[in-house]
């Protein structure tokens, strides 16, 4: 960062509206139970928790006065916040656990997909990394690598939901049938395939495709011609679409789910220029404007779905999810090849992760007289829950998925009629290596229970200790001191991977599988 940029992400306390309310707001009228609601999950690519100007700490810091974010801010303002939401570190974990409601351990695409058989992990002198799931997940049996599941959005489907994908998907290989949303239960894809990123955001250079319109690379964003040679960033594109579809959702006269998947704000740090010059001005150096005019420009597409609902009557009757699929990408390539342009403090590290700033992510629920306006929750929610928590929302029952759900639905917690959260831990599993190097960036398996997290890493048989509570920027490693919390939290551990079914590395020079956590 720049010095204006660092001198502003000093923290200011928050006033007293913004402390945690957790279960403790009065219960809203819900509204006629016979009418389904309308579901609008909103996910961003990368995106940090500090990546805007809505706080999600206990404290308002210096990056959530530099973004601008408005529509998250209305958004809070109308529904529920949570300060403790957790995904995968990386993208298509994260992915797979939403659709199947499976943790990583257990679904076993452990990193990113691409290519059909070919792991995109580094490689490694020390551990030979297990025979994962990276052809991803897969809705029919027989393929490859591949985890055998039925998702949420065929459960939507099949009761009578119009169902809409647009923007990343990132389940599957190409050329399994993972790669194509409308496998999964969706009857629209605008723009989805196997890809996890993009080649450009620019509609001058036809995201990513050459004067033949032939694609330049595997990220070249497909379906979007008509935005072609034009000054359309691809995120405005995709909005366009997604508002037109609802157009004809609504026509239909079926409730809608739409899985609004945006691109931004994983690299390239394209200008979006509607955005640039505002952050420009505020003394951002160009990397960094550029990067801030990329949320802008996602905030605004939040803003454009949100007027669609009230325009079209539709706002009492649709829930919004807003979310991140993993930290943002404030990690080791970046200290290695060029300045940090963004970052995740308090929390420690970024995408990749095992620490916080890889793991924890925004995220607000809007349910109209169900959430409370403005209310907050310091409960913690993980990645695979969005499964049975849309399920219930939307009032079915699943029973004949071939996959073990493990997530919990936390529409208890948008009611304040319970606490799912009450006596669960929440696990993560990564024997993987992903192409980046930083702090916390390599295979291992992770617990939390309570205030407490272990994270053991495989390839050294290392373990650290964390009180989250009093150190959100894990910058105290408490495991000497507390050898006993160590010791059952690495029998927990141990127990969930094996139960789960989950993998581990080996040692290159033995052969041998690195140890469990309670092995040592």
């Amino acid at each position: 960062m720049n010095r204006r940029m660092l001198l502003a992400a000093g923290t200011v306390p928050l006033a007293a509206m913004l402390s945690e309310q957790d279960v403790s707001c009065r219960k809203t009228v819900s509204p006629d139970a016979g009418q389904r609601p309308n579901i609008i999950f909103f996910l961003v690519d990368d995106m940090g928790w500090q990546d805007t100007s809505v706080p999600f700490w206990t404290q308002k810091t210096g990056y959530n006065e530099i973004y601008e974010t408005p529509n998250m801010e209305r958004l809070a303002a109308n529904g529920m916040l949570f300060t403790q939401a957790y995904a995968s570190s990386v993208s298509s974990p994260s992915r797979c656990s939403m659709m199947t409601g499976a943790n990583a351990a257990r679904h076993r695409v452990t990193n990113w997909t691409l290519v059909r058989d070919n792991p995109p992990d580094m490689k490694s002198d020390v551990i030979e990394l297990p025979d994962w799931n990276y052809n991803g997940i897969c809705q029919v049996p027989g393929v490859n690598n591949t985890f055998l599941s039925k998702t949420f959005v065929q459960y939507l489907k099949d009761s009578g939901y119009h169902t809409i994908h647009c923007g990343k998907a990132h389940w599957g290989a190409i050329d399994t049938p993972g790669e194509n949303p409308c496998h999964f239960g969706f009857e629209v894809n605008i723009a989805g395939h196997a890809a996890g990123g993009l080649a450009t955001y620019l509609g001058e250079q036809r995201y990513g495709h050459d004067r033949d319109g032939v694609p330049t690379s595997l990220m070249s964003v497909p379906g979007l011609e008509k935005y072609w040679d034009t000054d359309t960033f691809v995120t405005e594109a995709l909005t366009r679409e997604a508002v037109d579809a609802l157009d004809k959702a609504k026509a239909y006269g079926q409730p809608f789910y739409l899985y609004m998947s945006h691109y931004a704000i994983h690299v390239p740090v394209d200008r979006d220029t509607r955005y640039f010059d505002r952050y420009k001005q505020k003394g951002l150096s160009d990397k960094e404007a550029a990067y801030a005019s990329l949320i802008a420009g996602m905030d605004r597409s939040l803003g454009d779905l949100m007027d669609w609902l009230e325009e079209n009557g539709e706002a009492d009757n649709t829930v919004i999810i807003f979310m991140g699929d993993n930290g943002g990408f404030a990690t080791g390539k970046q200290w290695r090849d060029e300045p940090l342009y963004t970052q995740n403090s308090p929390l420690r590290c970024g995408k990749g992760s095992a620490y916080e700033g890889g793991i924890r992510v925004p995220m607000i629920v809007c349910w109209p007289g169900e959430t409370a306006p403005g209310s907050r929750c310091g409960k913690p929610v993980m990645a695979e829950d969005i499964f049975p928590s849309i399920l219930e929302m939307a009032g079915i029952t699943f029973r004949d998925a071939p996959q073990k759900v493990d997530g919990r639905s936390f529409v208890p917690l948008l009611r304040q009629t319970g606490d799912p959260s009450r006596g669960r831990r929440l696990y993560w599993n990564y024997p993987n290596l992903w192409d980046d190097v930083g702090p916390g960036i390599g295979a291992s398996c992770t617990v939390r229970d309570g205030d407490w997290k272990l994270i053991y890493f495989y390839a050294t048989g290392e373990k650290e200790l964390y009180d989250i509570s009093e150190d959100i920027g894990e910058t105290e490693d408490l495991s000497r001191e507390h050898p006993e919390i160590v010791k059952r939290l690495s029998r927990e551990l141990g127990r969930y991977l094996r139960r789960s079914g989950a993998q581990r590395p080996s040692f290159v020079q033995t052969g041998m599988p690195c140890p469990w956590p309670d092995e040592l």
